[in-house]
């Protein structure tokens, strides 16, 4: 849920695609070299990892792409699943010409179900995409969030989604009177060059559908990808974060698994640890991917 702006970096320009459905889906694309896609994850958009596409367009094209419902892309429109997101990931990974592909939290998700048909030579990044492995649900407060929503409870909602998904781990410390408080003052904040919270709160109930999906699905599906995958985390995120990645890396047959000292779940935005989480990358996408 980054707002800040990144410092002043490589002129980005925009382009789109299309997806199977129709649906126009854009990114940003910065800097020179061999192409690479990044994904945010929910309650963003590209600007939200413009930072770390900066520290990367030293070395890489970097194409920052806008997930459905927000930015450059069109809606989610109706019966948007899974399925649907994963094929975005496969139309932008196409036009781009990416090698390289990451993706954050929700936008993990599809990136990894993508993956299960990427080529070999690909190297694929996640950032602890919010998989369930054990009693917790990364989506069991859906159906408060989308009451409180459809009530006009915006600050509301905003609570039940920070302690529903542990993120940051002391919302829940917190009483729910004081952070509403405070969430009404976010929502209601300015924003320079991205986009506002109460736009990006509407988009919040799809992703959280898409991660129900998979939540169903077991992990040894990802078994069979045949491309170098890195795991990345951080130190100071929820448990259920680390329970995926450590989950992933018994199955997926060539990862790597890398934990940040001192992050937590949004390393990877402006206003987290950019330059840190692009050493990780520059690394594994300018070398040999996993054996």
């Amino acid at each position: 849920m980054s707002d800040d702006a990144p410092a002043a970096g490589p002129v980005s320009t925009t382009g789109t695609t299309t997806a199977p459905d129709g649906t126009v889906l854009g990114h940003r694309t910065l800097g020179a070299g061999p192409p690479v896609l990044l994904f945010h994850g929910s309650m963003m958009s590209s600007h939200d990892l413009l930072a770390l596409g900066t520290a990367l367009a030293e070395r890489f094209t970097v194409h920052l792409a806008d997930r459905r419902g927000r930015g450059l892309s069109g809606p989610h429109g109706p019966g948007h699943d899974l399925a649907r997101a994963t094929a975005d990931v496969a139309a932008l990974a196409e036009h781009t010409g990416a090698h390289g592909v990451f993706g954050l939290s929700a936008g993990a998700v599809p990136v990894l179900e993508w993956a299960r048909t990427a080529p070999a030579d690909r190297r694929i990044a996640v950032y602890e995409p919010p998989l369930r492995t054990g009693a917790f649900s990364p989506s069991a407060w859906l159906e408060r969030f989308e009451r409180e929503l459809a009530a006009g409870r915006g600050a509301r909602a905003m609570v039940t989604l920070m302690r529903g998904t542990q993120d940051p781990p002391w919302a829940r410390y917190v009483p729910r009177p004081l952070l509403a408080g405070l969430m009404g003052l976010a929502l209601r904040a300015p924003v320079e060059g991205g986009i506002p919270l109460r736009d990006l709160l509407p988009t919040m109930a799809a992703d959280a559908r898409m991660v129900r999906e998979a939540e169903g699905r077991p992990l040894s599906l990802y078994s069979g990808v045949r491309a170098g995958v890195l795991l990345l985390g951080g130190s100071r995120s929820a448990p259920y974060f680390k329970d995926a990645l450590t989950a992933l890396d018994g199955v997926l047959p060539r990862a790597r698994r890398l934990e940040l000292p001192g992050q937590g779940h949004l390393a990877a935005a402006n206003d987290g640890a950019p330059d840190l989480v692009a050493r990780a990358l520059t690394g594994f996408f300018s070398g040999a991917p996993p054996r």
